[in-house]
């Protein structure tokens, strides 16, 4: 009962040019009754009515119907009589009837996820004094079909059996039309749509055993519970986690005066955007239907006709394609109803200029009367939402700050990678979804082996999950499919390294390995056929897709420039080859905050060099086979300090278990027994000695080179050496050497000391020095309580928040997927911790790190490393917990830096 006493107020009415509410009390009333509110109280024609709040929505879920609709009842009688007076109309009257429509409002927009009920308040008594009151019986009778068949659908759950069934009105339509040798609703008579109402009623019966509700305040109270219900589907189940949007936010209820575009040809309704959803282009563009209901024009049942004369550049090809249809069949609004146009035009510019931002409007006219139904912030492409930021600015209408802030920097992503076509997508077949790993689109022919990549010349390597191993076939593929693995996965981690495009987790894919082949909806596919991958949504597409290349704008430049203006903390990358660090720091990335060295040797001439150090059983053969090694790791470094061009360059040393390095098929243990002229059985042997039970808790990071110190010395003394080469010519290196998974001061120390000595030594050989630091990557939970001891001989500190997440909740990474979508599902867990830190329990622990690593050591560097680093929420964390930089993929680079803009802007309002 405690959530039923803290609510004062469950309704506020708006219309009239009066509102209870208004645009910021979107929380409470939701976008759309917010909008309503505030446009009312603005001046703009808007249906009266009242919303009923997301509180209440939250309390339903909470408390069950009875007791919410007994908590609403005397709120919502008073807010009906309150629109009844401004509509001189009375609800359930058979003379002078009022209707109401009831629509779905969160506090984001979720176009198309919940439900909405038009026309309600009818029956057979108040069709006739409607058909009475407007002297139109025709407009009645169709707007009660209407109200029945959608009533049915949304409100009493009349839905097809199955995928295979046709909707059960739209069937009794299908059969009215053939009957009578007719293609368009608005050919119907009005004995054709009493015929509907009754054939439709019948069905209802039929379906459910009970008669269709004719009580219109019945009708209401079960069309608020539907859209309450509506919260929980599936449809916006998904959306919801689709966007990270909480479960516990709930919809608010509109209901609205009804007012009709269908009463004839001077009626109408439509949908219309003050700039271009798609480019950002500053043109008011739209469509709208004749003597129709708002329904019609999302629907697509007619061909919507445009609300201006395409006079812009952005639709030049469509009215090429349409002039002569448009002009004989299709008028534009503006030269159908000209002062209706001029109307409406002056208020999608006053709107604009009120909200200072795109809005995305509907109206309808009844009968000449244009009345807007409501407004929001538009949605729109990532290349409109920066040029319209921009262009704000320029404008005059909002502030740099403003424009910062308002961008979504997720969204950054959709101007970095390829992107399919949207023409080609409209016929697409998806087969499954995955998880949207990484994003971009590619299209190619199917590999099941990575070594087999560049058979095609566009491929998609499908495995049920890669290794490092993989890596030269990831970066050749087009894009990367696994049937297991989660956003953290090895694929996902390294296609976003690459900018490959990557969908993961796809758990209903069956691969077969051995006949080359992969199970899905009901088709086998084999190697060399054509499949799409849109690491946007995860969506798995059968066959080829065109892509297109995405156009960086000017604009573009503009943001990243803002956001370099405002923000504090640096953004560095994470990059494994000279490639990588070129594109991040043409992103803009400030240094590198982990390059991985395991990632340089699995390459064909150093993957033999490592595995001999593996399998040398003395010292002695291990450093002959490093001294291989040695050569390639400082070209590669070298390569790296160049493309950063005096950046700072953390290096983290070998962090791997050692038997990811050593093949596992006997024809490859073969190979290598001969190669290194040693009997198959002590490979098999050595190989054998190798495996582990959880390799992730194993021998592997600070371990691997406390047992053999010997490659800790290779590895400093190529990152040495590389820094004195680059220093001969000109070129300044600032290396970092990170200690991975150090969880005891000794670990730490015992590591250090191994790095220094060769560093000295080097620089004796050398008679030269470069300046260079010596730091830990804090990924064991144990290292984030002892940081004080460590930062007495750490230079710097990097959180590895994968691990750190791994360790803290106990979750496999790669094993995950089995159980996440269940836990966010339920509400067990908001965010796959993967993505977005848990600032609660992993967060702490990172505050504990810091704030006792500085205790010790008050200007130590900090920064994080993990995939955290490249997400909004998480950068934000990172700010406000005083970090120094955070590092990331190339492609998220300019996502980080308008995360870390935004966040040190909102706490300076704060």
């Amino acid at each position: 009962m405690e959530v039923v006493e803290k609510i004062k107020k469950r309704v506020y009415t708006f219309g009239n040019k009066k509102a209870e509410g208004n645009s910021k009390m979107k929380n409470l009333l939701g976008g759309k009754g917010a909008n309503l509110a505030e446009m009312s109280a603005i001046g703009i024609p808007v249906p009266p009515g009242f919303t009923i709040t997301t509180e209440v929505c939250t309390e339903y879920n909470a408390l069950g119907k009875g007791i919410v609709l007994a908590n609403i009842k005397k709120e919502v009688e008073k807010a009906v009589l309150s629109v009844e007076k401004i509509m001189k109309a009375k609800f359930g009257d058979s003379e002078n009837p009022l209707l109401l429509s009831v629509r779905s409002g969160a506090r984001v927009s979720m176009p198309g996820m919940m439900d909405t009920v038009l026309n309600l308040g009818l029956n057979d008594k108040v069709v006739a004094g409607l058909a009475k009151k407007t002297n139109n019986e025709r407009f009645a009778w169709d707007s009660y079909r209407r109200f029945v068949q959608m009533y049915g659908g949304v409100v009493l759950g009349m839905k097809p059996k199955s995928k295979t069934d046709i909707d059960p009105f739209e069937e009794i339509i299908e059969n009215l039309k053939e009957k009578r040798g007719i293609q368009l609703d608005t050919e119907f008579t009005v004995q054709d749509l009493k015929d509907l109402v009754f054939d439709f009623k019948k069905a209802v019966y039929h379906r459910l055993g009970k008669e269709f509700p004719s009580n219109p305040w019945d009708q209401l109270w079960m069309a608020i519970i539907a859209v309450f219900d509506s919260w929980n589907g599936k449809r916006a189940i998904y959306y919801r986690n689709m966007h990270g949007y909480p479960a516990d936010w709930g919809t608010a209820v509109n209901v609205q005066a009804m007012v009709f575009g269908n009463m004839g040809l001077n009626s109408g309704t439509g949908v219309c955007f003050t700039r271009d959803a798609g480019t950002g282009e500053d043109v008011f563009n739209g469509e709208y239907l004749i003597n129709a209901q708002g329904e019609d024009v999302v629907a697509g049942v007619r061909t919507p006709q445009q609300v201006t004369k395409l006079g812009s550049q952005r639709w030049a090809d469509l009215a090429q394609v349409t002039e002569k249809l448009r002009i004989n069949n299709y008028p534009s609004l503006e030269e159908l109803m000209p002062e209706i146009f001029d109307e409406l035009n002056e208020y999608q510019q006053l709107l604009e200029e009120h909200y200072k931002d795109m809005q995305d409007m509907e109206f309808t006219i009844q009968e000449g009367k244009l009345w807007i139904l409501q407004t929001r912030n538009g949605k729109r492409t990532g290349a409109a939402m920066v040029k319209i930021a921009i262009d704000l600015i320029k404008e005059g209408l909002i502030s740099e700050e403003e424009a910062l802030l308002r961008i979504d920097p997720n969204k950054l992503d959709e101007l970095l990678h390829p992107v399919f076509d949207p023409n080609a997508l409209k016929d697409a077949h998806i087969i499954a979804q995955g998880l949207p790993a990484s994003p971009g689109a590619a299209t190619g022919q199917i590999v099941f082996f990575a070594d087999e990549v560049a058979k095609y010349k566009n491929s998609i390597l499908v495995r049920i999950e890669t290794s490092p191993e993989d890596l030269e076939g990831m970066n050749l593929a087009k894009g990367i499919l696994t049937a297991r693995g989660g956003m953290t996965s090895h694929a996902a981690v390294v296609a976003r390294g690459i900018g490959k495009c990557c969908v993961s987790g796809a758990g209903a894919l069956k691969i077969d390995y051995k006949d080359r082949s992969m199970f899905v909806d009901g088709k086998e596919y084999h190697e060399g056929d054509w499949i799409s991958l849109n690491g946007s949504t995860g969506n798995i597409i059968d066959g080829k897709v065109a892509t297109k290349e995405p156009e960086l704008t000017g604009e573009f430049g503009d943001i990243m420039e803002l956001a370099d203006k405002f923000a504090t903390m640096k953004v560095r990358t994470n990059a494994d080859t000279p490639k990588d660090a070129s594109i991040a720091k043409n992103f803009g990335a400030e240094g590198i905050g982990l390059t991985r060295t395991e990632h340089m040797f699995f390459e064909v001439d150093r993957i033999k060099a490592m595995r001999e150090m593996i399998l040398a059983d003395t010292v002695k053969g291990r450093k002959l086979a490093l001294a291989k090694l040695l050569p390639m790791q400082r070209e590669d470094f070298e390569g790296i300090f160049k493309a950063m061009q005096g950046l700072p360059v953390t290096i983290r040393l070998l962090d791997p278990p050692l038997h990811e390095f050593v093949p596992h098929q006997l024809a490859t243990l073969k190979e290598l027994a001969d190669e290194m002229h040693i009997s198959l059985d002590s490979v098999k042997v050595k190989v054998s000695e190798l495996e582990e039970f959880n390799p992730m808790l194993g021998h592997r990071g600070c371990r691997l080179g406390t047992t053999y110190p010997e490659i800790t010395e290779m590895q400093t003394r190529a990152i040495i050496e590389a820094a004195l080469n680059l220093k001969k010519e000109g070129i300044e290196a600032k290396p970092e050497i990170m200690i991975p998974l150090v969880g005891t001061f000794d670990e730490f120390v015992f590591q250090e000391n191994v790095i220094r000595e060769t560093a000295e030594t080097v620089f004796e050989e050398r008679q030269d020095k470069i300046d260079f630091s010596v730091g830990t990557m804090i990924e064991v939970p144990r290292a984030t309580l002892i940081a004080d001891k460590i930062a007495e001989r750490a230079d710097f500190f990097s959180f590895g928040t994968n691990d750190l997440t791994q360790m803290t909740y106990g979750y496999s990474r790669d094993d995950a997927g089995k159980f996440l979508p269940d836990y966010l599902e339920k509400g067990i867990l908001k965010n796959d911790p993967f993505e977005v830190l848990d600032q609660e329990g992993v967060g702490q622990l990172v505050h504990i790190g810091i704030t006792r690593g500085r205790s010790t050591k008050p200007n130590l560097k900090v920064g994080i490393c993990g995939e955290h680093g490249g997400e909004p929420s998480s950068v934000a964390f990172c700010y406000n917990n005083g970090m120094d930089y955070v590092s990331c993929s190339p492609y998220r680079v300019p996502i980080a830096r308008v995360a870390s803009a935004q966040a040190a802007l909102k706490a300076t309002l704060n």
